[in-house]
């Protein structure tokens, strides 16, 4: 009888676990930015530092070597990317009132023709007013940005200790990753052990092809599409390239809000031209070496994630726990196929599947 007792409770003992640890992740979610971020750079970095480790490195100074080419290549990319960026964020600012006029004159009334609408529905002028009165010129709305993010000294000063505790984190756990998965290991039943140590194994592969295949092709893809657009003369090159590469987390987002914005930018810069073909090109061109070189090589078929998966994933993190929830969406997505795919096969052993 106190077998059976302890047989039925197991289901809801485990549920409560499952619910207790949510609970706690929700609760704790303000300080895990460093830990889930320097966890995220552990485990991208472990694959190098076990190859430097083979070429004779200790690991002590395999994990120190690659956290001085990440920080150099962080630091030339502030240095480097974040003037331009700036600088076309200028270009945008100086670009608006065209865009607002062309809204008004083009746009509106096409939109109040073909969907049937009021004439008054869209309000463009007081939007206009609005955005010129709040922000004044680029300047101030740099200025604007920084000072509402440092309006709570208490939460500036967190989010600079959490930043600056990113690389703490990564460092020790980047050190240390090969004993503390040997360590959890053990911690399971002897029983489970094997097959634990095969589901790992296999949620590995699916999470390393994303997380670092993924990095790649957007990486890819991002300078692709701005030298291609440099070539063409495009002044938003930079900017539309790293919202192109950015958004291509998604498969074909990243070309579809790349190439509508790459047009917008082109047709405010030229006109009606055949420069606007020459970028119509340029993204097809990125969507051929995405398709046919860059994910098969970079990711190859092992995620297995839909792309209204991986839209769903991202929007469903992001509700649950903010951005934290962005960051964890995709890789923890990523965990549960592979484990539904080996539920699926064991419930296809069962006589409840195969009985007619």
């Amino acid at each position: 009888m106190p077998n059976v007792l302890q047989l039925s409770l197991k289901p809801f003992l485990i549920l409560f676990i499952v619910i207790l640890l949510g609970w706690l992740l929700f609760k704790l979610e303000p300080v895990l930015m460093p830990f889930i971020v320097g966890g995220l750079l552990a485990y991208l970095g472990d694959p190098v530092a076990d190859r430097l480790e083979a070429r004779g490195f200790s690991r002590t100074w395999a994990v120190i070597t690659c956290f001085i080419v990440l920080t150099l290549v962080f630091l030339g990319a502030l240095v480097i990317f974040i003037p331009l960026i700036i600088h076309q964020l200028k270009v945008v600012y100086g670009q608006l009132p065209a865009m607002f006029e062309w809204f008004k004159l083009v746009a509106q009334p096409w939109l109040i023709e073909t969907l049937s609408l009021e004439a008054g529905v869209f309000d463009i002028d007081h939007v206009r007013q609005q955005i010129l009165n709040q922000w004044g010129s680029t300047q101030d709305m740099l200025s604007a940005v920084v000072a509402k993010v440092t309006a709570s000294a208490g939460s500036f000063i967190g989010f600079v200790v959490n930043l600056a505790l990113v690389p703490v984190v990564g460092f020790y756990l980047l050190r240390d990753w090969d004993i503390l998965m040997a360590k959890l290991l053990k911690m399971l039943p002897v029983r489970f052990q094997s097959t634990s140590k095969s589901l790992a194994h296999e949620c590995n592969e699916v999470v390393g092809a994303f997380l670092r295949g993924q990095l790649w092709v957007m990486a890819a893809l991002a300078v692709i599409y701005g030298i291609g657009l440099w070539i063409v003369g495009l002044k938003l090159a930079l900017l539309v390239a790293v919202i192109a590469g950015l958004a291509s987390i998604v498969p074909y987002m990243g070309f579809a809000i790349g190439i509508f914005a790459a047009m917008l930018a082109g047709y405010f810069q030229f006109g009606v031209d055949w420069s606007l073909l020459f970028i119509l090109i340029v993204f097809a061109v990125g969507q051929i070496i995405e398709t046919v070189v860059l994910t098969p090589i970079l990711v190859g078929d092992k995620i297995g994630l839909h792309p209204v998966a991986v839209i769903f994933a991202i929007m469903a993190g992001g509700q649950l726990f903010g951005f934290m929830g962005v960051i964890l969406a995709l890789p923890v997505s990523a965990v549960i196929v592979v484990l539904l795919r080996h539920i699926h096969e064991i419930y296809k052993d069962t006589e409840f599947y195969s009985e007619s």
